[in-house]
């Protein structure tokens, strides 16, 4: 479903992630784990098209996206939940979750009864400003949002970071099932190892903007993690 070959991404002259190559079937769940600042979110924002430059090859299905704009590759089927929610503060819950349907192709009207299913809170609040949510509640929006471009594979930054503890599980809940029960191809940035483990079928690992190690999730080890998570 996604596939990278030796990419590196760019601020100006700098690079911040080297020659990272992952493969991501369609259906599977994938969690990119690492120390703060090795350059997860930096991987997201270049499957985005979000830095000043990218080398190498992203591929989407079978098709080459890497000299497309980030509108192209949302339409395309990405779909994006960033670090910080992304939520519009004064734009009601209404006029958030509409943002999301500008990238899908075809009808919302069911996509708007599975977020509805998934988070009933959004119903009520549709008038509600987002600024007015509470964080737990923003990162519901944030998914529900995404979840309306209707994509080919959803790409969440530290989507539990923040968040209040009872709503932590109900969110790690919504995207084990979308994974399990709907099929839905997930990558994952995440700091939360017991739950990369819980939800993910294989993992990478990242080190000083590169990949260190990756594989199936059964080898996670904990040795791993103190080696290349450890502070």
């Amino acid at each position: 479903m996604l596939e990278l070959n030796n990419v590196s991404a760019f601020y100006g002259n700098s690079p911040a992630i080297q020659d990272v190559s992952m493969r991501v079937e369609k259906g599977e769940f994938m969690s990119v784990l690492g120390r703060n600042g090795v350059g997860k979110t930096t991987l997201m924002r270049a499957i985005l098209g979000l830095m000043d430059r990218v080398t190498g090859s992203i591929i989407l299905g079978d098709q080459e996206i890497n000299d497309k704009r980030t509108d192209e590759r949302a339409l395309a089927g990405i779909g994006y939940v960033p670090q910080g929610r992304g939520i519009l503060p004064k734009f009601s819950v209404r006029e958030n979750l509409m943002l999301g349907t500008f990238a899908n192709r075809g009808s919302a009207e069911k996509l708007y009864e599975m977020v509805f299913g998934l988070f009933p809170m959004l119903k009520e609040f549709l008038d509600r400003t987002g600024g007015n949510l509470s964080g737990g509640q923003q990162q519901q929006l944030a998914i529900a949002r995404a979840l309306l471009t209707d994509p080919k594979v959803m790409l969440l930054d530290e989507p539990t970071e923040g968040i209040q503890p009872n709503l932590v599980e109900q969110i790690e809940q919504v995207l084990i099932d979308l994974n399990q029960k709907q099929g839905m191809t997930v990558v994952l940035v995440e700091q939360n190892v017991a739950f990369a483990r819980r939800a993910s079928q294989r993992f990478v690992l990242l080190d000083r903007g590169s990949v260190a190690v990756g594989g199936s999730v059964d080898e996670l080890t904990d040795e791993l993690v103190h080696r290349h998570m450890a502070v």
